[in-house]
């Protein structure tokens, strides 16, 4: 079994940054494919980010492209989502995820494709 633990939500000006860590109990983490996801109020989950399991590529969503960055660190079992530039539109519950994943190669999974889910922390970003 894999707990994940999010942190490092907050309240924020447009315009500002913040970094989410994602901590990681379990399994070896480096065989876990890692991601970000984001609920609005009244929204369904959507894709932010996703990174291989050796942190040498990563894939992100049109709408953070260029402002998010997301990281792991396999020898502190966490992953992390540095955000800048942020909007108001970026307010909402950010989750991590793991999938178990037999290869270095990247896939972009579905919501349904990840084995764990963290309980999430919240991101709000004010005018």
């Amino acid at each position: 079994q894999v707990q994940l633990v999010e942190s490092g939500g907050g309240l924020v000006q447009a315009g500002g940054s913040l970094r989410l860590s994602c901590l990681a109990s379990g399994r070896t983490f480096s065989t876990f494919v890692m991601a970000w996801f984001r609920q609005a109020p009244g929204k369904e989950r959507k894709f932010v980010a996703t990174i291989s399991r050796s942190g040498g590529t990563t894939h992100y969503a049109d709408s953070v492209e260029g402002r998010f960055t997301i990281s792991r660190d396999n020898a502190k079992n966490t992953v992390y989502l540095q955000m800048n530039s942020l909007k108001p539109d970026d307010t909402a519950v950010y989750y991590c995820a793991a999938a178990a994943w037999a290869s270095e190669t990247l896939v972009v999974l579905p919501t349904g494709g990840y084995d764990y889910w963290g309980q999430g922390t919240q991101v709000t970003v004010s005018n």
